[in-house]
């Protein structure tokens, strides 16, 4: 007898509850408390800073989470007080801070971090780092250094290459307009600081942190050494109350200090922001008029060595894949039994691999040694043939490189003209098996490709569900930087996973945890969640105009659907042995749509309810997924003729893992439109199908 999932395993694969948010005020702004952090803090509907909150990084770059103690909270109407101890503890790492944050009814924001080190480790970060919306994409700001000189600085609009972010750096403060006369000024004490435009890693803001990256790391840090930092927040008048963002100067001669104003005058210089705050429970979805293509979409073949049958092939099937990937590695001795994998699964599926080449310093020696294995498989010419027309393009990575090598590209150009497989007549490309960042710093040469390509994950910096569903809308300014910068290439996104793959900046080797998840396996890949974030992850990737984009991988804890034994961890992961994952049913529903259109569509809470719409000749399909933990309504607007509703939700969740099939086939709740608009309630996480 089956035994039935905990609810929160099947929101966000663990049965354990998400810290509680209190919602605060400091006068004129409100924000959450979210377990040691600082969350949204607006001006009415403004969003003013993403998040306040203290890391400490080790010489991997890895978050040492920290466990939070002593909480103390003195709420009230327009003024809080919070205290509390957070201890990070793992292998070596010991180290030890208090918490205060005062929030004033003028609306000044007070956060002190005092702690010390209980052992000796080497680290790369301890301190506090603060998130700027990417709203703030392309405005001024001011900031002063700290040496007191002072200076007019630009968020860049595109994702910037250059970090620290140009001009910001080596700061004592950055203020930043809110509206006419009106600025939101950080002070830093206890570390230098500067940007860095996190965007590179789809975080969907500018993060402000400590220590400054051109000083070497790792280092070591003494046990009792002590480290105290405090960040403050005040809502400042402009010394020019007339001016707008665009003019935002101020003479380098002035000594006027901008004066931080009492809780009145803030009031009447928001003339009525407050009032505009969007307090409703209501998020509309806007479904547009233009369109574009969509993407052609596959996934990775199997990470899970261990097993060669496929038992649910039509389900794969039933996705209506345009390629797999297969990476072949020619550092190591298993590439042509990755080769022989590869096309074994993808003959069994039934569609073309991507052929991702990592290539050695040597690339022409692993060519040929690629050509006598495609050639020893050869047992008739016509299946030879057959088996070389399966790949659908080529992606050119270099071994030890950040980004492919031009050595490498014109290594694959000229083993085209030389060998004149047709495999090697289709696309070839290069970027980075890594992060947007390496791309980013270091550009191949794009005359050289056809297209470029680089991989994604939302869980470089932060790793909790509210972070998570920041980083989707961040995939467009990828997208777009990538677009300018590589003009005339086609861009290709592979893959794209839930957690990273393997550390591009890591400083050591990472230490095994015996009984512990790999750090490249979330339990969220099994959940409502997860189905959600690759809603919302595609709709991004293929609104910003990719040309192709891989999900993942076929089977396992980082596929789609789990091997037919199960987990291997089923503590850790609690999957459905030979199940698949909520987040199948968003493809397969993607899937149904291949060669159609994806239409605009916008949400006016994103981090709430994102919404996807797709069309293929006279039939349009529109997804709606809840991106919290919290009932939600929507109403989508522009909407006619709706015929069906299918739901994925906690009731019939398990059911849509065990028996996808008959989950599919059913017919869904026959419903109509109201006019123009159909108001829906979506429960905690759930993705809901429309059929109009």
């Amino acid at each position: 007898m089956s035994v039935s999932l905990p609810r929160r395993v099947l929101y966000y694969g663990k049965d354990e509850p998400l810290p509680k948010q209190i919602s605060l005020r400091a006068g004129p702004l409100s924000l959450i408390y979210d377990a040691g952090d600082l969350r949204y803090i607006k001006l009415g509907s403004r969003e003013v800073i993403r998040r306040i909150y203290a890391a400490v990084r080790d010489q991997n770059w890895g978050t040492i989470p920290g466990q939070l103690q002593n909480a103390k909270l003195d709420v009230r109407g327009d003024s809080f007080h919070i205290s509390y101890d957070s201890e990070h503890k793992q292998r070596e790492i010991h180290f030890v801070w208090h918490g205060v944050i005062a929030g004033e009814s003028d609306g000044t924001i007070r956060f002190t971090f005092d702690g010390a080190a209980r052992t000796t480790f080497l680290k790369n970060r301890i301190g506090f780092c603060v998130l700027h919306p990417q709203e703030c994409a392309g405005a001024t700001c001011r900031v002063e250094y700290i040496d007191g000189a002072s200076k007019t600085a630009v968020f860049p609009r595109l994702v910037a290459a250059e970090q620290p972010v140009k001009d910001i750096h080596d700061l004592r403060a950055i203020a930043h307009e809110l509206q006419p006369g009106l600025r939101a000024e950080l002070r830093f004490e206890g570390d230098v600081f500067e940007m860095e435009d996190q965007r590179n890693w789809i975080d969907a803001s500018f993060k402000t942190f400590c220590t400054p990256l051109r000083l070497p790391f790792p280092v070591e840090i003494k046990a009792g050494t002590g480290v105290r930092q405090v960040v403050t927040l005040k809502l400042c008048q402009m010394p020019d109350t007339r001016c707008q963002m665009t003019d935002f100067k101020i003479a380098e001669e002035s000594e006027n200090r901008a004066s931080t104003l009492h809780s009145s005058h803030v009031l009447h210089v928001m003339r009525g922001s407050i009032a505009a705050e969007d307090g409703s429970d209501i998020v509309n979805v806007e479904i547009g008029n233009s369109s574009v293509p969509l993407p052609s979409i596959g996934l990775g073949a199997s990470s899970d060595q261990s097993r060669e049958n496929y038992p649910h092939t039509a389900r794969l099937q039933a996705l209506s894949l345009a390629h797999l990937r297969v990476d072949l590695h020619f550092g190591q001795e298993c590439w042509q039994t990755d080769l022989v994998r590869g096309l074994r699964e993808a003959e069994i599926i039934g569609c073309p691999i991507e052929l991702a080449l990592h290539l050695s310093g040597l690339p022409a020696d692993d060519l040929k040694d690629l050509a006598e294995a495609m050639t020893r498989s050869r047992r008739r010419s016509s299946e030879f043939e057959a088996r070389a027309r399966v790949f659908c393009r080529v992606l050119v990575l270099t071994i030890g490189e950040k980004t492919t090598s031009s050595h490498s590209i014109v290594a694959v150009r000229r083993f085209v003209r030389e060998f004149g497989l047709p495999i090697f007549e289709l696309a070839v490309g290069a970027g980075t098996n890594a992060d947007f960042y390496q791309l980013n710093q270091f550009s191949p040469t794009a005359d050289l490709c056809d297209f470029i390509c680089w991989s994604m994950n939302p869980q470089v910096h932060a790793f909790d569900n509210l972070s998570l569903a920041e980083t989707p809308s961040a995939i467009a300014a990828q997208v777009e930087t990538a677009k300018e910068r590589f003009r005339g290439a086609r861009v290709v996104v592979s893959p794209v996973t839930l957690k990273p793959r393997f550390n591009p900046v890591a400083t050591c080797k990472e230490a095994e945890r015996p009984g512990e998840l790999s750090p490249q396996v979330d339990p969220r890949q099994m959940s409502l969640f997860g189905a959600g974030w690759t809603l919302a992850a595609f709709k991004y990737l293929a609104g910003s105009g990719v040309d192709s984009v891989t999900f993942y991988e076929t089977t396992g804890w980082r596929g789609v659907m789990e091997a037919e034994a199960g987990s291997p961890l089923p503590d850790k992961f609690p999957s459905i042995p030979g199940g698949v994952f909520p987040l199948y049913h968003v493809l397969a529903d993607i899937g149904e749509f291949a060669g159609g259109e994806v239409v605009v569509a916008r949400s006016s809470d994103p981090l709430r309810v994102e919404g996807l719409v797709l069309r293929k000749g006279d039939r349009q399909r529109m997804m709606l997924a809840n991106m919290t933990e919290k009932p939600q309504t929507a109403i989508v607007n522009n909407l006619q003729d709706l015929r069906k509703l299918q739901r994925l939700n906690e009731t019939n969740a398990e059911f849509a893992m065990r028996e996808p099939e008959k989950f599919r086939a059913k017919i869904g709740e026959e419903l109509q439109a109201r006019g123009t608009g159909f108001e829906l309630s979506l429960m905690p996480y759930e993705v809901a199908r429309m059929d109009f």
